[in-house]
């Protein structure tokens, strides 16, 4: 079982170009668009999370269902979704605005136990900033580091979000002792500060950059670096692309019953390279499509 931490919302996504055009409903969050698509790839997934009873809510837990996620430990209330509103620029890069006070997401609580079988767990993007839900999750993290569990980080950072940077930036370290792999985008690098080197001292087994197009490197403990380039297709959006990389990584790994500190500094040049152009290749196909829409395994071919 991988464990999938975090918010679920809807993006409103542009139907066309300037401020006031149509906008469209789309199932949305990093930790959502991450257990869908482990789940359309065929990784016995849960999601662990609190969505609201509304509308938009049941059409969450829907689509989870679809992806074949287990959704039994999801709480509920009856607070409103959070919504993201997003704009498109002339490349199909995405920004975002957030409608986030009062939202059902927020005030999570961290569960007693995680279900039976978990191996790993993912955690990142709003939910480990938006109070008072952001500290049971990073509780959660802490928990399962110490049960000596796989556990991921992608801070996938909204800066609008955040109100003061530099205490997001030392809690962001304060979490690197109980991650065994950080991804990041070479965008929330540059705005984190630091290094993978200096990221990788302080206690994931690897790191892992995402570079849009030009294609994904990874940094692990021995020193060593691998890189791939990024897969060409013609983009509609990237909604969704960097949370497709965490699960491709996660169910590769897990394919490979490499889901410990252990086993990924045995993967060397070819367990790397191979797993990196899988993730690659399942980015591509979502950028391919519009909002959040990551492949199944049977689109992908080989891992």
């Amino acid at each position: 079982m991988i464990v999938v931490a975090g918010e679920a919302l809807i993006d409103l996504v542009p139907q066309g170009p300037g401020a006031l055009a149509d906008l469209k409903p789309a199932l949305g969050g990093g930790p959502y668009n991450t257990a869908v698509a482990l789940g359309r790839l065929g990784s016995r997934t849960a999601f662990c999370s609190r969505a609201s009873y509304d509308a938009f809510g049941e059409a969450l837990l829907d689509g989870l269902r679809r992806a074949g996620v287990d959704v039994s430990g999801v709480q509920r209330g009856p607070e409103p979704t959070t919504l993201a509103v997003a704009t498109i620029d002339a490349a199909g890069s995405a920004a975002y605005s957030f409608y986030v006070d009062g939202t059902a997401d927020r005030l999570f609580t961290a569960p007693a136990a995680l279900p039976s079988g978990t191996r790993a767990v993912s955690f990142g993007t709003c939910s480990l900033v938006l109070e008072p839900g952001a500290g049971a999750y990073e509780d959660l993290m802490r928990r399962a580091a110490g049960q000596g569990l796989f556990t991921t980080l992608d801070p996938n950072v909204r800066a609008g979000l955040i109100p003061d940077a530099d205490a997001y930036r030392a809690r962001f370290k304060s979490w690197l002792p109980s991650v065994t792999l950080l991804k990041l985008s070479a965008e929330d690098a540059a705005w984190l500060g630091g290094t993978p080197r200096e990221w990788l001292a302080a206690g994931p087994a690897a790191v892992v950059v995402t570079r849009g197009g030009d294609g994904l490197t990874v940094f692990t403990r021995d020193g060593a670096e691998y890189s791939v380039p990024g897969e060409k297709v013609d983009v509609v959006d990237t909604i969704g692309a960097g949370d497709t990389v965490n699960a491709a990584l996660l169910h590769g790994l897990a394919v490979r019953d490499a889901l410990s500190r252990e086993a990924l500094s045995a993967l060397g040049t070819q367990g790397w390279t191979r797993l990196l152009r899988f993730a690659a290749r399942a980015a591509a196909i979502t950028c391919s499509r519009a909002g959040a829409e990551p492949p199944y395994a049977t689109e992908l071919g080989e891992l």
